[in-house]
């Protein structure tokens, strides 16, 4: 087998599977996208904070319609769970604690959104001062829960399960 033709590659004798890194990478950015085209830039911390004027809010039409409300959710979990795999994980035991990992994490902060009051407690004052964490109160306060974003974390989480389990054998062929 070529050397270009490897999906894995080893790493300190952990196995890395590029294949599932890639498809990681790429939901993840097509999740971007949607923050970049389809909403208003005011309303995307990583957008109206950067230094540059990266959003593309009016310049192109609206790629996503309505699935572009819910899948941000969707790729959130479903990429870092392909990304966490595809460095940490070869087994489908391994697998299943990354699923329920991010899942719990995504469906807290999604949570965290309708019970903002009960959340915003459990933030740390120091986070005010470290950037991107300073935005996190305003996050659950300004955010709006959704049963769709759930939903999306849920069918995400599954996806990026039997993902994992087909690209599986690529790690192991490596």
């Amino acid at each position: 087998m070529k050397e270009s033709d490897k999906t894995s590659e080893t790493t300190n004798g952990n196995l890395i599977n590029k294949l599932q890194i890639l498809i990681g990478m790429t939901v993840l950015f097509i999740g971007i996208l949607v923050y970049l085209v389809d909403r208003p830039p005011d309303q995307t911390y990583f957008v109206y904070k950067s230094f540059v004027n990266i959003s593309l809010y009016h310049i192109l039409p609206n790629l996503f319609g309505i699935i572009g409300n819910s899948l941000p959710s969707f790729a959130h979990v479903f990429s870092f769970i392909l990304i966490t795999a595809a460095l940490i994980a070869s087994k489908k035991r391994e697998f299943i604690i990354i699923c329920l990992f991010w899942f719990l994490i995504n469906s807290l902060f999604e949570l965290g959104q309708k019970f903002s009051t009960i959340f915003i407690k459990f933030i740390p004052d120091w986070f005010a001062s470290i950037p991107f964490l300073e935005n996190t109160g305003d996050y659950f306060v300004r955010g709006t829960f959704s049963f769709g974003d759930m939903a999306a974390i849920t069918i995400g989480t599954i996806a990026a399960y039997f993902l994992l389990i087909i690209t599986l054998e690529r790690r192991k062929t490596a």
